[in-house]
């Protein structure tokens, strides 16, 4: 397809880069920066690949996003094959063609257009990209924020490509994200013989009181920008796998999404206390993903909204929820972030595709949020 939107797409998709492998992504997009004038720096750290690339100075709009993917699992399941990029009904088919491969190839392909028609711009234009936003996210674009931290930069206005659109291309800005706290609970029994109970201490029952409660607690009840706080058990594992053998321990493990209406100290505080409260022996484990985010300055956001219009001739929704991306980290040096990308009914799916318009729509969107800050 004679689209350089599709055919950079396309590039992109064939090349199998399992978070947090590259593979080659960012060399194909640096060196089309370079050919456009932009200063390209590679950040790599550890098996993983990230890229900071600027062009000007002063005042800065960056784009962020990331070349990996998540598995493909049974190619079996994949009408084509995941890696090959092809193009049907309309559609984009190949994994990363939302998650965000197609976010990326509109990106850069609408800095080749501002740059070509405005070369002489005014403030920076710079991208942040990485390849494992998919996995540990421990090497990434955390990295490029400490190396910008480093040299004492700042961003102004951010926008970070992940797949944020609900049924058309700019129905939802995210304007923020919400925190994620993830915890460990490990409460102990005493193992025995599941016919003499008076002899041991069964870790599943001395928990089921505390499950119900904190199951049916109420955590925070939201404002402006958040909804409540909520709570959801991912694992349950206790045993030796034999049926006459009660347990000694119990490993149970859960998520917090919560907004800023309270603190991962006031979250800790309570489940302690419940803990504390049902008398259980217990260790325990915090892990906190990214705190809650939300841009409250307009100017990006009305720049966004007005330029979505412009294309798609609607009023985007504003919105916080979802899970969390590397805006988690962008945050600390930029002082207006939202996420822009298409439609997300298909992230991490078999046979993942993009509509070929969507792609080609936000492309423009881009460029638009470029001209109206940089010229």
């Amino acid at each position: 397809m004679n689209c350089p939107v599709i055919s950079l797409a396309q590039q992109l998709i064939s090349i199998p880069s399992i978070s947090p492998t590259d593979g080659g992504c960012q060399k194909i997009i640096a060196d089309r920066l370079s050919y456009i004038g932009f200063k390209v720096i590679p950040l790599k750290r550890n098996n993983t690949s990230n890229l900071l690339a600027y062009k000007g100075n002063g005042k800065t709009l960056s784009f962020a996003g990331h070349t990996d993917v998540v598995p493909v699992g049974d190619e079996k399941n994949w009408k084509h094959p995941p890696f090959i990029p092809i193009i049907q009904d309309g559609y984009l088919f190949g994994r990363g063609a939302v998650d965000m491969k197609g976010s990326l190839a509109a990106m850069i392909i609408a800095a080749e257009n501002f740059i070509y028609a405005h070369p002489n711009h005014l403030g920076r234009l710079s991208f942040l990209i990485t390849s494992d936003e998919e996995s540990s996210a421990e090497d990434g674009t955390i990295r490029i924020i400490e190396y910008l931290q480093s040299m004492k930069q700042n961003i102004d206005y951010c926008i970070v490509g992940e797949p944020t659109s609900n049924k058309v291309v700019g129905d939802i800005i995210k304007i923020g994200r919400r925190g994620s706290l993830n915890v460990h609970l490990v409460v102990y029994g005493v193992q025995g013989h599941i016919a003499y109970p008076e002899f041991s201490k069964n870790p599943i029952h001395l928990i089921l009181s505390f499950l119900k409660q904190i199951t049916n607690m109420q955590w925070s009840t939201g404002n402006k920008y958040f909804v409540p706080t909520s709570l959801q058990i991912s694992n349950i594992f206790s045993g030796i796998g034999s049926e006459n053998v009660t347990p000694k321990e119990l490993m149970l493990r859960f998520n917090f999404r919560f907004g800023t209406d309270i603190t991962v100290a006031e979250i800790k505080e309570k489940v302690i206390s419940l803990l504390a409260k049902c008398g259980l022996e217990y260790s325990i484990t915090w892990k906190l993903s990214g705190e809650p985010f939300v841009t409250h300055s307009k100017k990006l956001i009305d720049i966004a909204v007005h330029s979505i219009y412009q294309y798609n001739h609607l009023k985007p929704i504003l919105s916080t929820s979802g899970g969390t991306s590397d805006g988690r980290f962008i945050k600390n040096i930029a002082s207006e972030i939202i996420e822009l990308g298409p439609v997300n009914n298909m992230i991490h799916k078999v046979n993942e595709c993009v509509k070929i318009t969507d792609l080609q729509i936000l492309s423009l969107m881009y460029q638009s949020i470029m001209e109206k800050i940089l010229i």
